[in-house]
C-alpha cells in the first residue's frame, strides 16, 4: 500500500480535543503549562494524527455516572423547537413589515407537516444485495 497522507482535521476535531484537554486538566492529570501547551499544538494541528499524539498518553473518559445517557426523544425536541423559533422570526418579520397577507402560514405548514408525519430525515442508502 502506498503512503496515504493523513486526513486533514476540521476546527470542530480540533475544538473536540481542546475540550478533551481541558476536562483531563480540570481532573488533574495535566498541568497548567502542559495544558497551555498542548492547546496550542491542537489549535495549530492541521492533520488528525497530530490531534491523536496530543491525547495519546490520556484515558479515554468514560461518561460520568450521574450523567443521564442521551434521550431518543431528544432530536425530536430539537426539531420542535428550531421550528418554533423560526415560525416566530418569521411572525415578527411579517408583523414589522406590516404586510396584510399572512404569508408565515405556508412554511409554518410545510415544515409542521414534515415534522408531525416524520419525513424530515434523510431515508438511509439501502444496501445492495450480493446475489440477483
Amino acid at each position: 500500500m502506498a503512503n496515504e497522507p493523513d486526513i486533514r482535521a476540521s476546527d470542530a476535531e480540533r475544538e473536540r480535543v481542546a475540550t478533551l484537554l481541558r476536562d483531563h486538566a480540570a481532573d488533574g492529570r495535566l498541568s497548567v503549562d502542559e495544558l497551555d501547551e498542548r492547546l496550542q499544538r491542537a489549535y495549530a494541528a492541521r492533520t488528525r494524527s497530530e490531534l491523536d499524539a496530543l491525547t495519546s498518553d490520556l484515558p479515554a473518559r468514560p461518561r460520568p455516572a450521574g450523567a443521564p445517557a442521551p434521550r431518543r426523544g431528544s432530536h425530536l425536541r430539537e426539531r420542535f423547537a428550531a421550528y418554533g423559533a423560526v415560525m416566530v422570526l418569521l411572525v415578527v418579520i411579517w408583523a414589522a413589515t406590516g404586510a396584510d397577507y399572512f404569508w408565515p402560514m405556508w412554511p409554518a405548514l410545510g415544515w409542521g407537516m414534515a415534522l408531525v408525519t416524520g419525513k424530515w430525515h434523510h431515508p438511509r442508502p439501502r444496501r445492495l444485495s450480493a446475489h440477483r
